[in-house]
């Protein structure tokens, strides 16, 4: 999970189109990566000495991958580093189900191993403008490889409770490493009173995706993946996907806070007020995607607000920081009431 805050830190640094899809495709591997280790988690045994083993190689490269992540496209590449650590990890876990007597089910091993690792090996090894192209076509074949494959998995038993919870965890992580990046922010240069209050109310933001998660979707999720005829379709797109898109949104959001708790009183750039503004309703956007994959019917005050924290993105260069984020709190507390408020009157929208 330290790859979040790593990824954030790159956005922070260069708010343009081409570095938010330098971090799109280097945080799709790590994500994936970890999607591969809890794929393995639910459908095997692992608490033996080979299935732990397999955990700590994977863990490591994980942690590999986080420290090499911010170098990738610098002039002092750390590319084959952070492609190398992947490539170790996928063909960890590629071996490690060598022998699964439904070995076929994890699709995405093999592609990791064979195809994805060794593109990106060789992005690694090259120019930084051709490794961005290569690694996105490595993470493109990442996202499809699911869909491509479905059938092979149409009759999986996942064991859905467990993922639920383990996708739950990677959010809880997620929203945390965001707030301790921003208190590191606010900490850099000293602290004053402006500082305190721009900590807080991106504090409140980060608090308010908590709620609008745990309050009534992770519930929903459950709900739905136990009663889901066939398990993957529930499970790809309000799992895999949705919860991509979750993180990607805390990320994006994670950037913003970060860079307004340094400077309360300035106006946000424009790129950075995107960010924190666009991440915030990419989330709530998320939220309407699931529920209507889950139950098909419109989470309105998701929506709503959604709207809402995009067009807050208009005012960047009329209010300091701090007032953006005051106002995207202030939303994010009524889209929070509003959907409480909907789901104890009609208990059916939670």
């Amino acid at each position: 999970m330290w790859a979040v805050t790593r990824i954030s830190e790159l956005l922070q640094e260069d708010i343009s189109w081409e570095q938010v899809f330098r971090a799109l495709v280097v945080f799709v591997p790590v994500y994936w990566l970890w999607v591969g280790t809890t794929m393995y988690a639910n459908l095997t045994d692992v608490d033996n000495p080979r299935g732990r083993l397999s955990f700590f190689v994977v863990a490591f490269a994980g942690l590999g991958m986080a420290l090499a992540l911010p170098g990738s496209f610098a002039e002092e590449s750390t590319a084959p580093w952070f492609a190398g650590a992947y490539w170790l990890g996928r063909l960890v876990l590629f071996a490690a189900v060598a022998d699964h007597p439904h070995r076929r089910e994890f699709i995405t091993f093999p592609v990791g191993a064979f195809i994805t690792g060794p593109l990106l090996m060789i992005g690694a090894l090259v120019d930084a403008e051709w490794r961005l192209w290569i690694w996105g076509l490595a993470a493109f074949i990442e996202l499809v490889t699911p869909i491509i494959r479905r059938t092979l998995v149409a009759a999986t038993p996942f064991a859905t409770s467990h993922l639920a919870d383990r996708y739950s965890t990677f959010v809880i992580i997620a929203i945390g490493e965001t707030i301790v990046a921003s208190g590191a922010a606010a900490g850099h240069h000293g602290i004053d009173w402006t500082e305190v209050v721009a900590l807080a109310l991106g504090f409140a933001v980060c608090c308010s995706m908590w709620w609008t998660y745990f309050d009534l979707a992770s519930r929903a999720i459950e709900y739905a993946l136990e009663r889901a005829e066939i398990a993957i379709d529930a499970i790809r797109p309000v799992l895999s996907y949705g919860h991509l898109s979750f993180v990607v949104a805390i990320i994006a959001v994670a950037a913003g806070i970060g860079t307004a708790v340094q400077e309360p009183t300035e106006h946000l750039p424009l790129g950075i007020a995107a960010l924190v503004c666009g991440g915030t309703a990419l989330s709530l956007i998320t939220f309407g995607f699931t529920r209507w994959q889950l139950a098909r019917t419109l989470a309105i005050p998701r929506m709503t607000g959604a709207a809402a924290c995009a067009l807050l993105i208009l005012l960047a260069s009329a209010l300091p920081a701090m007032g953006l984020l005051a106002l995207l709190a202030l939303v994010m507390l009524l889209v929070n009431v509003g959907d409480h408020l909907r789901s104890a009157t009609n208990p059916a929208m939670a």
